[in-house]
């Protein structure tokens, strides 16, 4: 058989080890991706961003440092004591019509020069733009003095008003710190201020210097898409590399170890018994260091004790077929040496007799008898052996083997119970005793003996009547000491009359809810049809009981025999 075949039984694999391990490693690297690239970044732009605001601020000062103080206090002061004149019509529009008033400036030396000084310093440090302007506190407005740019359409000619400053921002800028902010029209800009004193004290004006931000920001980026690049690719190797370490550490191995079993149960399901056993696990040769070797392992010592567990169970079962055919020899010699012909002597018409044994093992300790000890005298035996199977079945044949043979020499049954209590006593080493119901009939005049040992009380059922205990003391069983007299009991039977025996199998049957049948359910099923043959009236008391016990399993032997005495009448209308 191919390979192909052998697996056909084998479940289909979903999803791979390696497939497992590859996606918690990519799901795993990617949150660690992500998380330090978002740290990354941020701690890179923070660090960036403080770079420039310490830078623009310090250029801001220093840009202050370079200027004549005398000049920017009076080129601010003149720009605002203008400002201050104007109507609020001329200061509408960013004061775009009061601009004629401030054009003297542009004549002005130290105004010129100090323009000049801040294109310098704008040029010389790649800077936006360099600008001063004097603030109107109640107003919060922002008033260009003097600018660096040399762009006529960008250029703040003196006065020019900036309102879109925020108080906030005006605060930000008279603190000496910096703001980084992103326009529409000039981009990415780091502004930053420094405040320009008066000789009391006061801060008249601001330095205000603009870095373009633009190339830092394509910087950054660019930095971004490095570092992603950078950890795409290591999460690629990384991945390769375990698959690959995964592959060659487990799943490899499992597979071997899975290939290995499947050819194991294979061998076990399609091999003789007597076939050579080969060994599945232990070349496998599975070094891996970790706890596949150690399954590796496990599985070899538990292929050899299965090995030897098998070997075991092979002799076990061979032996239990082996018994269990003696036991079905047992059963059926059991079964031969009980009366199981009927009716047993269809030439006598005085009575008419059935009996049956339901084991409740493969042999039982239940046994009945009947036999003719001359023309005139009938033997009956109902026995109980205590104990169940085979033990109890040897003692059985014993008992009824000993009971018939005193029985054929003569006597009362008191007498042969003696005879068989004693024999049955010595080397009695296994305590079983046997409860014995014995009775000689005379079946031409109905009168009889009977001896009880220890057995369960007939019932009796008189013509046209119905089924009674027939309740007596009774003996000690057979076997339980030596030495132990049978008292024995007349009886007598007329002509329509059904003597029934049984053993405690029938009162003693159990339901489900343990529950026992009794002897009143058993004379219930008597008396259901109380005129019915004694094979019929044994039907009925077994359905009875099979209705009771239901699904219980049945513990104990069930034995019954009836008599349905007819005397000479029966034989004269024969």
């Amino acid at each position: 058989m191919s390979g192909k075949n052998r697996r056909e039984g084998t479940p289909r694999m979903r999803r791979s080890i390696s497939g497992k391990t590859l996606f918690c490693i990519l799901i795993t690297a990617l949150v660690l991706s992500g998380t330090s690239i978002l740290i990354g970044y941020h701690v890179y732009a923070n660090t960036m961003d403080q770079h420039y605001i310490s830078n623009t601020v310090n250029l801001a000062r220093t840009a202050v440092a370079l200027l004549d103080a005398d000049t920017v206090e009076r080129c601010a002061s003149e720009v605002y004591r203008i400002y201050s004149t104007l109507t609020p019509e001329e200061k509408e529009n960013s004061g775009e019509a009061a601009l004629p008033k401030f054009s003297h400036l542009k004549t002005d030396e130290g105004w010129l020069f100090m323009r000049s000084q801040m294109q310098k310093i704008a040029r010389e440090n790649d800077l936006k733009s360099v600008m001063i302007v004097t603030l109107d506190r109640e107003a919060h407005t922002v008033i260009y003095v003097v600018d660096s740019d040399t762009n006529e359409e960008t250029y703040c000619p003196p006065g020019t008003l900036d309102d879109s400053m925020t108080d906030e921002e005006i605060e930000s800028f008279v603190r000496s710190t910096a703001v980084i902010s992103n326009t529409e029209e000039f981009g990415w800009l780091s502004s930053g201020a420094a405040p320009i004193y008066s000789p009391d004290g006061s801060i008249h004006s601001l330095m205000i210097i603009d870095i373009s931000m633009n190339d830092v920001m394509r910087d950054r980026y660019k930095f971004l898409l490095n570092y992603c690049g950078i950890l795409l690719v290591a999460i690629a190797v990384l991945s390769a590399v375990m698959t690959w370490y995964m592959r060659r550490s487990v799943v490899t191995p499992i597979n071997r170890l899975a290939r290995a079993a499947e050819e194991y149960s294979y061998d076990q399901g399609n091999s003789g018994t007597d076939a050579p056993r080969t060994s599945h696990f232990a070349d496998l040769n599975i070094h891996t260091g970790d706890e596949v070797e150690n399954l590796a392992s496990v599985m070899d010592g538990m292929e050899t004790r299965l090995a030897e567990y098998i070997d075991n169970l092979t002799r076990v079962t061979a032996e239990k077929e082996r018994i269990g055919a003696e036991l079905n020899i047992a059963t059926q010699i059991q079964a031969d040496m009980l009366p199981r012909i009927f009716p047993p002597f269809p030439d006598r018409k005085e009575f008419d007799i059935y009996a049956t044994m339901t084991p409740a093992k493969e042999v039982g300790g239940d046994f009945y008898d009947f036999f003719l000890l001359d023309e005139d005298h009938l033997g009956l035996v109902m026995a109980d052996v205590s104990g169940k199977g085979v033990p109890a079945a040897l003692f059985m044949v014993i008992a009824k083997t000993l009971i018939k043979n005193r029985a054929q020499m003569g006597g009362g049954p008191g007498e042969i119970l003696e005879y068989v209590n004693g024999q049955l006593c010595e080397g009695n080493d296994a305590e079983l005793f046997v409860t014995v119901w014995f009775a000689i009939l005379n079946v031409k005049t109905g009168r009889g003996l009977a001896a009880n040992a220890g057995h369960e009380h007939p019932a009796l059922r008189r013509a046209d009547g119905s089924f009674e205990l027939v309740v007596y003391r009774h003996a000690p069983a057979v076997a339980v000491m030596p030495g132990v007299r049978f008292r024995e009991h007349e009886f007598e039977l007329h002509p329509g009359d059904t003597l029934f025996v049984y053993t405690d199998g029938v009162t003693e049957a159990t339901s489900l809810n343990n529950e026992l049948f009794g002897t009143d359910r058993m004379l219930t099923a008597l008396n259901r049809d109380p005129d019915a043959e004694p094979a019929a009236l044994l039907k009925n008391v077994r359905t009875d009981i099979d209705a009771f016990v239901g699904d219980a399993p049945q513990f104990d032997d069930i034995t019954m025999m009836a008599l349905l005495f007819s005397g000479t009448e029966g034989k004269n209308d024969g």
